[in-house]
Parts: structure tokens; sequence; C-alpha cells
């Protein structure tokens, strides 16, 4: 007689195979994407052990999937996939004065203080505007797009209105359409229109297919030409939209994004890495104990010094088990209480004493005459005599008083 295979009880389920997204990516550029920092600021932080994967320091040039654990300034996050289908495209009209830069060591503002907060990416320029350059500024949440976008080899055409000081021959223009040489290679113009002509200065339209640094300026200084005024109007297909004013952004619309992308030659999004923050952490002072007192009070004080403690009292409260205060108005709270979520304790209010008021100099008060029945009065009687038995000189009472000595009405 066979006997059937018993089949064991468990709990624990057979492995599967890894049928998710096993997308790597390094640690630096992650952390970047999720606004973390620069690539560069964040590979130093990582070298000098600041930042934890799993628990553990990470390495430099390490890479994380999705599932792992960062942990950043204390601060604990989850690497996580981002299936976007569409990136988000930003028209921003830089004013003059801004810098094309996240952090700037003289303090002077940049195009990123102005733009929309994202979470779990960060927003990428597509190339850069000098200082003093105002106009159309494309950013992307994107990093594939921005350096489609960017690179010579699709030869995106950028337009822009400039002024130029004083006049400007034709001959000159001429020249600046068939090329000149730069200390970096030769340039050129693609097209040049001309928009006004005065005296003193001349307005263009010119259009090129590449973004050196400053290349416009560059191109009009090297034949002795002054650039006063310098605006980007296009990028690609994307024109500056009127009604976009100086430190305003607009979204650009997803058919928009398609047809950039499609002008750019870059590919369909591709799902990346972020990071996304674990809710509800809580995180304990470093060094800091705490000790509960024993018996029934609710009171816990915590900190490493006596003079550094701090009450709890407020969070630490025990519900009475008398009933018999329910529903009576509390008038406030009981003498000698202690807050430690405030700076100082309560003290009771003072009265303040009302200062009287000042007296002229010269016209002081007389002090207060007292004696007792039966002593002599100072000074005598009611006839106080002078030399000539009046009232020190100022004459005898007028009417006299009752038992007085004074003369009567004739």
């Amino acid at each position: 007689m066979s006997s059937t295979p018993r089949s064991l009880l468990t709990l624990k389920r057979p492995v599967a195979q890894a049928t998710g997204d096993a997308t790597e990516e390094r640690l630096h550029k992650v952390l970047a994407n999720a606004g973390l920092g620069s690539r560069r600021m964040l590979e130093q932080r990582i070298a000098a052990g600041e930042i934890l994967v799993n628990g553990q320091p990470a390495q430099t040039g390490s890479s994380v999937r999705a599932g792992d654990r960062v942990e950043v300034d204390r601060k604990q996050f989850v690497v996580a996939t981002d299936h976007h289908e569409h990136a988000q495209v930003l028209m921003y009209h830089k004013p003059e004065g801004e810098l094309t830069t996240r952090d700037d060591p003289e303090g002077r503002p940049t195009v990123f203080e102005n733009l929309p907060h994202l979470n779990g990416s960060r927003w990428i320029s597509v190339g850069r505007l000098d200082v003093n350059t105002t106009g159309l500024l494309l950013l992307t949440t994107d990093g594939e797009l921005a350096n489609a976008l960017m690179h010579p080899s699709h030869e995106l055409e950028r337009e822009y209105l400039c002024r130029v000081h004083g006049e400007v021959p034709d001959e000159a223009l001429e020249k600046l359409k068939a090329g000149v040489e730069l200390e970096d290679g030769p340039a050129r113009f693609d097209e040049i229109h001309v928009v006004s002509r005065g005296g003193s200065h001349c307005w263009f339209r010119v259009v090129l297919h590449e973004g050196r640094n400053r290349e416009v300026r560059r191109l009009w200084d090297s034949l002795g030409f002054l650039v006063s005024r310098l605006k980007r109007i296009r990028y690609g297909n994307v024109e500056l939209p009127r009604g976009l004013r100086p430190g305003q952004n607009e979204t650009l619309a997803e058919d928009a994004v398609k047809g950039l992308r499609e002008l750019a030659g870059a590919g369909p999004v591709q799902p990346t890495l972020t990071l996304k923050p674990v809710l509800n952490q809580r995180h304990t002072p470093r060094g800091v104990t705490e000790v509960r007192p024993a018996g029934n009070t609710p009171h816990a004080w915590t900190g490493v010094r006596h003079d550094e403690a701090r009450e709890l009292t407020a969070f630490d409260r025990v519900r009475p088990d008398d009933f018999s205060t329910r529903g009576k108005r509390r008038r406030g709270p009981p003498r000698g209480e202690v807050n430690g979520n405030v700076l100082k304790p309560d003290k009771p209010a003072r009265k303040k004493q009302r200062k009287g008021r000042g007296v002229a100099p010269g016209q002081e008060l007389p002090s207060v005459r007292t004696w007792f029945a039966g002593d002599k009065r100072p000074g005598g009687g009611r006839n106080r005599g002078g030399p000539d038995g009046g009232r020190n000189g100022r004459g005898p009472r007028r009417g006299g008083g009752r038992g007085g000595n004074g003369s009567s009405r004739g």
C-alpha cells in the first residue's frame, strides 16, 4: 500500500522571481534629482559618511534601487520608481539680475527661487542665460530631455532680440552671417533681421543653432559692437508668451512637450528613481535621556544636566479619577506650575504702583501739626500775637469767631 506524500504547512512563501523594475542609479544622482543638493556637494557628503543606506554609511560611487532606505540629516527616505508618463516643462521669463544657478556664494538672487515647489524631483534648466540677459528659460524635470535639448548635434534654434549701440553697416551683418573666429572656434548667425535702426542704437533679431557661453555678445564684440540689451524670445518650437511678465512662469502643455521631445530626438519618458519621505517620523534628540520619577506624579524631565532639564507636564497629563470637579470652570493654572513649552515660567502679575504727580518747586505743602488735649499748642492760641497784636501781619479776623477775642460788628 503506497503512502501518500504529506505536504508541510508553512507560512513561508516561496521567493518569486523578480518581475519588477530592477533599475539602479547612482546614489548621488538620485539625491540630486530629489532636490537635496548638487551632485558635487552630495559626493562630498557621501565620502564623509554623512549619508546612510539601509542603516550603513554609503560608499562613493554606490548605487541604489527601489526599496532601499536612505537617511540624510536624520530624515528617512525610501527609494521609489517614478513612472510619470509626461515630463514637466516650465517656461520662465527670466528678469535681469538673476543667476541661472542653484546657489550663489555672494547671495545674489537665482531663477530657482521663483519656481514652483516639487516633491521628489527638481527643476533642471535647459541651458543658461547670463545675469544681464532676459527672456525665455526652459526648465524640465526630465534630465534626458534637458540633455537632448542642449546637445549641439540636435542644432535647435535659439532666437534673440538684441540692441546694439551705434550704427551697424550692412557689411558687418554679412560678416556675422558668414562667420567669425572666436576663442573657442568659429561661430556665426544663421539669420539676422533688422527691426529698427537709429542714430544711437539698432535693434536686430538673430538666430543661431548652438548655445555657447555668451556667444551672441561675443559675436558682436568681435566686430567692435556693444550689446546693451539681449533677450531670448524662442527656443526650438517654444516661443516666449506675450502675457508672461518677468519673474513669472507658465507650464507647457502636454502636446507642446511631445512636439518638443520629437524635435530634440528624445525617446519616451524612462522610469527614474526618486525619494519618498517616510511619514510620521519621530526623532529623539541625541545625547538626551528621559527619566520618570517614581510615584503617581505626572511629571517627566529630560536632559543631560539639571540646568538643561525640560518639564513635559503638558504632554504627560494623567486624567484624574475624581469626577467631582468635572464641569467646573477652571480659573487658571495652579500656582507653582511650570510649563516646559515656554522660555520662562509664568509669574504672578504684580500690580503696578501708580506714581503720584510731582510738585513744582516752591509749592510744597506744609507739614501736619499734631497736639494732645491739655498741652500747649505750638505757636500760642488763636490770637497769635505779632509785634502789633495782629495775625502775623494779616490784620484782625473778620467777624470774630465763636469764643474768640476779635472785634464785633458795630
